[in-house]
């Protein structure tokens, strides 16, 4: 998605409509350091550097995340 769209008027007026947890998936979605790292973690889950369980609850872990089963 490009980041004008991100700056619309429609789009703010959406966001401030959202509960705190959906504000936090928005914002680390446009966030590039945690967009990086979890392409960083996916490739090395991918590789075989990490296993999938691991690389996941670290990735949580650093950014403060609890994903729900």
């Amino acid at each position: 998605m490009p980041i004008a769209f991100w700056q619309s008027p429609e789009t703010i007026e959406r966001l401030n409509r959202l509960e705190r947890s959906e504000f936090a998936v928005e914002f680390l979605r446009r966030n590039p350091r945690y967009r990086r790292d979890y392409k960083r973690t996916i490739k090395q889950i991918t590789r075989g550097i990490i296993d999938a369980e691991s690389g996941r609850a670290a990735l949580a872990r650093r950014w403060g995340l609890y994903f729900r089963p």
